[in-house]
């Protein structure tokens, strides 16, 4: 029993380790590939339990990556996962940012570095891309209205009318609760 704990420990710390060290772009791509690693690949989680994680993830404060670890490592491993996945997704940025840091005006002047990173955004938009058409096809599978009416109002509220994200989350949280509510006194399904 322990050896199983303590594997599926190292198996978090590694596989967050190796997503947040050869990932650029932020959260989203992280989560990405967490969900690639965690739900297709290990099968630890499910599609909607990935879907609800990355939902808290980005409406908690702090990094979205951060966040994403603290609740996959709690799902899976309870405080001893979240540490060792929390650990996993910091390292990498914190060894990385000290190096840089030292080195800072080279990388600042340096005209391959810069051309690189800017090939990467091209990447990055490939991968957050990805993410959005996967767990969008999944609102669109479960058929529940009010899921769908979220997920198009928070578009059309985001790319026609710029409204700040901020009160997107607070909407969508709100519709959650509101929700919930009535699900736990009528038993009805939304």
């Amino acid at each position: 029993m322990e050896r199983k704990k303590n594997r599926t420990l190292w198996t978090l710390f590694t596989s967050m380790l190796y997503i947040s060290a050869f990932t650029f772009g932020g959260g989203f791509v992280i989560v990405t590939f967490m969900k690639r690693k965690f739900v297709d690949e290990l099968h630890w989680l499910s599609e909607n339990e990935m879907l609800d994680m990355t939902a808290l993830a980005q409406s908690s404060p702090g990094p979205i990556a951060v966040n994403a670890a603290i609740l996959v490592g709690w799902k899976t491993a309870g405080f001893a996962g979240m540490a060792a996945a929390v650990l996993g997704t910091v390292l990498p940025p914190m060894i990385i940012l000290s190096i840089v840091s030292v080195f800072y005006q080279l990388f600042a002047e340096n005209r391959y570095v810069a051309l690189v990173l800017r090939g990467m955004q091209s990447g990055v938009a490939a991968v957050i891309l990805d993410a959005s058409v996967s767990l969008g096809l999944n609102v669109l599978k479960d058929r529940q209205g009010v899921h769908l009416a979220v997920m198009l109002a928070a578009f059309a509220a985001t790319f026609f009318f710029r409204i700040n994200v901020v009160w997107i989350i607070l909407c969508a949280a709100a519709v959650g609760v509101v929700m919930a509510w009535v699900q736990r006194k009528g038993g009805v399904k939304a």
